[in-house]
C-alpha cells in the first residue's frame, strides 16, 4: 500500500492532536483498547476525555496541554497509509516543526475559527512555503465555537488566502470542522449544509505521494561501500537507500560527481529472496561488473536516464534556528542526502523576520529568521534542485554540532574553482584514463591523500 507524509501543523490550541486522535479513532487505526484505556484513565481522574489525550503521551505534555514534540502517527484509508507528522506550534518548538515539515509531502494547516488568523498561523504558512510544500489544505476547527458560521468561514477564507498569495502559495483548499464533534472530517455533516466542498479524509486520499509519481529518474546517494576479502571474495557492495526510481541488474550506473561508471552485476539482499530490480524507498546493495573506487556521499544515477547537478554553489530558501546568527564566510557543516562538507555562506539576498514577517536586508540571519541566501560549498556536491526531487534538494546545516537551520535548494548555481576543486578534477581524470584498476584507485588516491592532506581530507558532521 501507498504511503504520505504529512504535516499537520498550526498555532498553539488551534486543534492539531484533537483532529490527529480524531482521525486516528473514526477510521479505527488505533491499537485495540487504546480509546477505552484512555477514557478510562479521564474517568478514573475526574478529567473530561479529550481526543488528544490519544496522542499527548508524555506526562508533561499533559501536564501543559500542549503538544511539545513532533509525533510520528501511522493512519490508514482505503486508498493509502499516511506518516502524520504532529508539528508543534509553540515559537519555541519550531525547530521540532522544521525537523518534522521536511519530510512532509503535503500539510494540513489548521486554524481557529473563533481566534481568527494568528501571526504563528502566517509564520507556518510561511514556512510550508520556504520548504516547497504545495499541497496544502486549511482546515478551518472549532466552527462550533462560532455557531458553524457561514459568513464567520468566509471571512478568515479571504483573509488567509490574500496572505497566503504574497507567499506564492495558492490554495483553494479551505474545510470547515470540528475535531472535537467530528464534524467533516470523514463524512459530511448537516451541521454544514452550506459546505459542498470535500472532508478532511477526501482531501488525503486527493494529495499526491512521491510514489505515484511515474518514470522517476533513479536516484541513491551512496551510503558505504563494504569490501570482501575472505575467500578469494573480491567484491564491493555499494549500499544506500533508493530516493527515486528503478534500478535492475545490466543497468549502467554512474556515480556524481566523479562520473565513473559501471554496470550492475548482482543485486544483495539479507535474509530476502534474491531480487534482480529494486525501486524507490528500499535499502539496497549492489556490486558492479568493473570494481571502481567511488566515495561515500555520491550520487548514484542510471546512465540513460538524466544526471544530477554537480555544483559547489547553490541558491536556497532557509530557515536557521542556531542560537548564533548565520553569518558571512563562516564555516558551517552540510548534509545533503549522504553527503557532507564544509559550507559557506556566501551572500544574502532577503531576509525574512521570523516574528514580524518584514523582509529586509541583514548582514546575518538571525534565530527564527527566513532568508534567500546563496551558499558556497568546499566540495563539488551532485544536488537536485528541490522542485524536481525533494529528497535531495533538501538539505540540513551543523553549527558546533547542533542542527542549526534547513532549507530547500531552488537554483543550482556556476562552481567556482579553487585548488581543491582542481585537483580532484586532475585525480579523476588521471583515474579515468588508467582504466579500471580498483586497486590502483586506492593506490592513486591514498597518495593524493598523503601529499595533499588539505584538498584530500574527508569533511565529516559530528
Amino acid at each position: 500500500m501507498q504511503r504520505l507524509n504529512i504535516v499537520i501543523t498550526g498555532h498553539v490550541d488551534h486543534g492539531k492532536s484533537t483532529l490527529i486522535g480524531r482521525l486516528l479513532a473514526d477510521t479505527d487505526s488505533l491499537p485495540q483498547g487504546k480509546l477505552e484505556s484512555v477514557k478510562k484513565m479521564c474517568e478514573n481522574n475526574a478529567r473530561p476525555f479529550e481526543y488528544a489525550f490519544l496522542l499527548d503521551a508524555l506526562a508533561d505534555e499533559q501536564k501543559q496541554g500542549i503538544t511539545i514534540d513532533s509525533a510520528r502517527v501511522f493512519f490508514q484509508s482505503k486508498k493509502r497509509e499516511y506518516i502524520i507528522i504532529d508539528a508543534p506550534g509553540h515559537i519555541e518548538f519550531l525547530k521540532n516543526m522544521i525537523s518534522g515539515a521536511s519530510r512532509a509531502e503535503a500539510a494540513l494547516l489548521l486554524i481557529d475559527a473563533k481566534e481568527g488568523v494568528a501571526e504563528n498561523s502566517k509564520r507556518h504558512g510561511m514556512l510550508l512555503s520556504l520548504l516547497g510544500i504545495k499541497q496544502v489544505a486549511i482546515v478551518v476547527n472549532k466552527m462550533d465555537l462560532v455557531n458553524f458560521s457561514e459568513i464567520a468561514f468566509n471571512k478568515l477564507k479571504i483573509e488567509y488566502s490574500e496572505y497566503l498569495a504574497t507567499l506564492g502559495i495558492k490554495s483553494d483548499i479551505f474545510i470547515p470542522i470540528s475535531a472535537r464533534e467530528g464534524v467533516n472530517l470523514i463524512e459530511h455533516s448537516g451541521s454544514t449544509p452550506w459546505y459542498k466542498g470535500p472532508t478532511v479524509l477526501e482531501i488525503l486520499d486527493s494529495f499526491t505521494s512521491v510514489e505515484e509519481k511515474e518514470n522517476d529518474d533513479f536516484r541513491m546517494p551512496l551510503q558505504d561501500v563494504y569490501k570482501f576479502t575472505r575467500d578469494n571474495d573480491d567484491r564491493r557492495i555499494y549500499a544506500g537507500t533508493v530516493t527515486s526510481g528503478e534500478l535492475s541488474i545490466g543497468d549502467e550506473v554512474v556515480f556524481y560527481p566523479s562520473l565513473k561508471r559501471s554496470r550492475v552485476a548482482s543485486i544483495e539482499s539479507f535474509n530476502t529472496s534474491v531480487k534482480t530490480r529494486v525501486k524507490e524507498s528500499e535499502a539496497v546493495g549492489f556490486t558492479l561488473q568493473t570494481q571502481i573506487y567511488v566515495r561515500n556521499g555520491e550520487v548514484v544515477a542510471r546512465a540513460d536516464q538524466s544526471a544530477p547537478k554537480v555544483s559547489n554553489r547553490f541558491e536556497a530558501n532557509l530557515f536557521w534556528l542556531g542560537a548564533k546568527p548565520l553569518e558571512l564566510d563562516k564555516p558551517y557543516k552540510i548534509k545533503i542526502g549522504s553527503a557532507q562538507s564544509t559550507i559557506y555562506l556566501e551572500e544574502i539576498k532577503r531576509v525574512i523576520d521570523g516574528d514580524t514577517l518584514d523582509r529586509a536586508d541583514e548582514p546575518s540571519v538571525g534565530r527564527h529568521e527566513a532568508a534567500c541566501v546563496i551558499f558556497r560549498v568546499h566540495d563539488l556536491l551532485a544536488m537536485e534542485l528541490f522542485a524536481e526531487n525533494q529528497k535531495l534538494g533538501r538539505f540540513v546545516i551543523v553549527d558546533e554540532f547542533d542542527i542549526a537551520g534547513g532549507g530547500i535548494i531552488t537554483e543550482v548555481l556556476e562552481q567556482y574553482s579553487n585548488r581543491r576543486t582542481k585537483t580532484s578534477t586532475i585525480a579523476n581524470t588521471l583515474v579515468e584514463k588508467v582504466g579500471e584498476n580498483a586497486n590502483f584507485e586506492e593506490e592513486l588516491f591514498e597518495l593524493l591523500r598523503k601529499y595533499f592532506p588539505h584538498q584530500f581530507s574527508t569533511d565529516s558532521v559530528g
